[in-house]
């Protein structure tokens, strides 16, 4: 994997697959909004669910999920909240993290649940 894009993108479908096999319906994809963007939304039962997905190689510069900092949230908050007035959901939502560490021999996956 060469660059930035291609290496996100290796890490959302990885995230994509490891929501699937826990019963989440992936909804959008990279859904953007002014200057935010939110990785997936999927839904589990009645709860809409808004993932931010970090991707790493390796955690010797730290965690992936410890990077997501208050600009981001704030973004990703202003796109939910836009989407929700786009789809007029009036059910329960919720703000994940999943954590990807992995090369080719072994990836770990975290997955946090209602973090901010």
């Amino acid at each position: 994997m060469d660059t930035t894009k291609m290496i996100g993108d290796y890490g959302e479908e990885l995230a994509c697959a490891f929501l699937k096999t826990h019963q989440y319906a992936i909804l959008e994809q990279n859904f953007r909004f002014r200057r935010g963007e939110i990785d997936i939304i999927c839904q589990k039962e009645n709860t809409l669910v808004f993932v931010e997905v970090k991707f790493r190689k390796s955690s010797n510069f730290g965690f992936p999920e410890d990077v997501v900092g208050d600009t981001k949230i704030a973004l990703i908050q202003l796109v939910a909240e836009h989407y929700l007035e786009l789809i007029d959901w009036k059910k329960d939502i919720r703000f994940d993290i999943i954590s990807i560490i992995g090369n080719n021999t072994k990836t770990d996956i975290k997955h946090f649940k209602d973090v901010f």
